[in-house]
């Protein structure tokens, strides 16, 4: 989950061109099959939703075979992040990076 939340938090301020994006919410988590230790693990994700100044992001976390290529999902989820100033306040996503999603 913590890689699920890191790898989510790293994509939103890549999106929104800012380091100041904190999680606010983590919708269900599906865990579709178990990882095993020593898997290779993938997270890919994919914008959703951007409102004022939140953005949802669309999560997998996925098992990678490095012998076939093949990969499976093994979670998947919605993560909400939103923009804040120094202060922690909420502040608006920028018209452009609306624009590139909306």
């Amino acid at each position: 989950m913590s890689w699920i939340d890191a790898a989510g938090a790293a994509m939103a301020m890549e999106v929104c061109d800012t380091p100041r994006m904190v999680t606010i919410k983590i919708d269900e988590c599906i865990f579709k099959r178990p990882a095993k230790e020593g898997q290779l693990i993938k997270i890919y994700g994919e914008v959703s939703d951007v409102g004022n100044t939140s953005l949802t992001l669309y999560l997998e976390a996925r098992a990678h075979n490095v012998y076939s290529g093949q990969q499976s999902v093994i979670l998947s989820t919605k993560i909400k992040f939103v923009r804040i100033d120094e202060n922690n306040d909420p502040i608006p996503i920028s018209e452009r990076v609306k624009s590139r999603y909306n």
